[in-house]
């Protein structure tokens, strides 16, 4: 017993070693996260990464959403695959400064499901991050499945060092209500708060392009003042914004004057302040 105990103590320590040693090589790390589902939360992580990307910076995108990777479809390279190299597992490639992981490109078919507990999650994640060669980044944008269960816990524990949680919500009222519950969480953990994000800020009618409240708006800013965190910003609700994700062409890139665009790098542009500022 005492032999095998060593052995892992050993595993341990040189597990965390590489884990260390890969996110030394990143300035910084900033999570995604989410109350509830269907917030627009990857749509909000690729066009963040994406429009990061557009401006010269070097970005990855861990996908941890183990069991409901979205991350390779809304870049439009779902077909790809992660390939082994010699020092570890090969990020995919994404022009112009993007390198994407996710549990998609490990799966043998679209229709596959993830049937794993906890732990296997934990693992999982861990080797992402350990086991990829990322190489140097000047931000690797973790996109986080809803709520505060095992993945968040887990990557707050592994990368305890990030520059902290953008938090999207919409405008409802029960979104809002969990978007509080993560802000706690976040805080709970001593992760920073960078800010929250309101998506699906109100509809730009295509016809007479005045804005129609479908849920409701202002409810992210009240949360983030009565919460004492950041507002970075309102994403309208725009059906572009859903077909780029269906076809893989972000918003950002698709189309630079779109209102929904221009509300995403004017998040970004927040994000770089608090970044240079080190919040």
């Amino acid at each position: 017993m005492e032999d095998s105990d060593k052995i892992d103590v050993k595993t341990m320590d040189d597990n965390d070693y590489r884990l260390k040693k890969s996110l030394a090589k990143i300035k910084h790390k900033i999570v995604v996260m989410s109350g509830k589902g269907g917030v627009g939360k990857s749509t909000v992580s690729v066009n963040l990464a994406t429009a990061m990307a557009m401006r010269g910076y070097d970005v990855g995108i861990l996908d941890a959403d183990i069991t409901g990777p979205n991350i390779p479809k809304m870049l439009h390279i779902e077909d790809e695959a992660i390939m082994s190299g010699e020092d570890g597992l090969v990020p995919v490639m994404v022009p112009p400064h993007m390198k994407v992981v996710s549990m998609a490109f490990l799966l043998q078919s679209k229709d596959t499901p993830v049937i794993w507990r906890g732990p296997m999650k934990m693992q999982a994640l861990r080797q992402f991050i350990a086991d990829v060669t990322w190489g140097e980044l000047d931000f690797l944008i973790v996109d986080l499945p809803p709520g505060t269960g095992d993945e968040p816990l887990s990557i707050a524990q592994m990368i305890d060092d990030s520059n902290g949680a953008v938090i999207v919500t919409t405008p409802q009222d029960v979104a809002l209500l969990d978007s509080r519950k993560t802000v706690t969480f976040a805080q709970a953990l001593k992760m920073p708060v960078m800010g929250i994000v309101e998506n699906m800020s109100g509809l730009i009618c295509p016809h007479c392009h005045k804005t129609i409240d479908l849920f409701k708006t202002g409810g992210g800013e009240r949360a983030a003042e009565e919460m004492g965190v950041p507002f970075l910003g309102r994403i309208p609700l725009d059906p572009n914004v859903v077909l780029g994700g269906d076809d893989g062409m972000p918003i950002v890139l698709q189309d630079k004057t779109n209102p929904a665009s221009l509300a995403f790098d004017g998040v970004v542009e927040k994000i770089l302040a608090k970044v240079k500022e080190g919040r």
